[in-house]
């Protein structure tokens, strides 16, 4: 008999899943802590106070599949730098072993900035939820592929009864549903394939039509620079999810300019 192969999403679930099965902490003490957090800012509210398309600027030290991108990166200087280049929100890694981010890249991140905050993590359990508030994340990512039809709308629900807007990554129609039925309202549409890790560019165009108006379609990964995003706002997305690319750059703030520049072109030719 041929096993199957072990994915990359298969490692990091396993990782973070012993985690969460590891974790004694008392769920009633953690909720008591992320109650006594600081308000969170409106994530969803920021993408949608924006002309032409919002830019959710990720904070990324390293990926699994291409190493190191900036191993020594300082969450405040690429926090403001994002901000100086118009970007709507900041997305923050948090996983450790996979991605070398930290719970403090975050907290100094949003210290940092004004901006709200994306907790970007594998989110397994009630605990990370609480986590995430309690260190101040402003939204989480809850991804579709990673939780089941019985653990997606408990995460969720316990997401917005925090105060905190839950970004559903979907890479299907099929999953589209899924968040449609949470009643979600803020919904992304990963072009990555989180068992091979390679991006399909014309993934977030095909998926689009899957979601209904009223929802904030955000695309993520693939996103090379302004004409990708010039695509993406012609196929009704509200919001872009940049990592690799802004973490490349040499002027962060310049590049995060460009893309809000392509967005509010092709806005207005459209």
């Amino acid at each position: 008999m041929v096993e199957p192969e072990v994915t990359y999403l298969d490692r990091i679930l396993a990782a973070h899943r012993a985690q969460a099965a590891a974790d004694s902490r008392d769920l009633a003490e953690l909720a008591d802590l992320a109650a006594g957090a600081t308000p969170a800012r409106g994530f969803v509210a920021g993408l949608r106070g924006v002309a032409g398309i919002a830019v959710i600027a990720e904070i990324k030290r390293r990926s699994p599949k291409k190493g190191d991108l900036d191993s020594r990166l300082d969450p405040t200087v690429v926090a403001r730098e994002y901000e100086e280049g118009g970007a709507a929100a900041l997305s923050v890694l948090t996983d450790e072993a996979f991605f070398g981010g930290s719970v403090a890249d975050l907290m100094t991140a949003r210290a940092a900035t004004s901006l709200p905050v994306l907790r970007k993590d594998f989110t397994v359990s009630a605990a990370d939820v609480y986590d995430a508030r309690v260190m101040g994340a402003d939204a989480v990512l809850l991804i579709a592929a990673a939780l089941s039809d019985a653990e997606l709308p408990v995460l969720h629900e316990l997401v917005v009864s925090l105060g905190m807007d839950a970004l559903v990554e979907v890479h299907d129609e099929a999953e589209v549903g899924r968040a449609v039925a949470l009643g979600a309202t803020l919904v992304g549409v990963n072009q990555r394939d989180l068992i091979t890790f390679a991006v399909d560019t014309a993934r977030a165009e095909r998926v689009a039509a899957a979601i209904p108006a009223g929802v904030v379609r955000v695309a993520e990964s693939g996103i090379d620079g302004p004409a990708a995003v010039a695509r993406l706002v012609a196929a009704g997305y509200e919001a872009v999810l940049v990592g690799e690319t802004l973490m490349r750059s040499q002027d962060r703030a310049a590049a995060v300019a460009a893309l809000r520049t392509a967005a509010v072109g092709a806005a207005a030719s459209s």
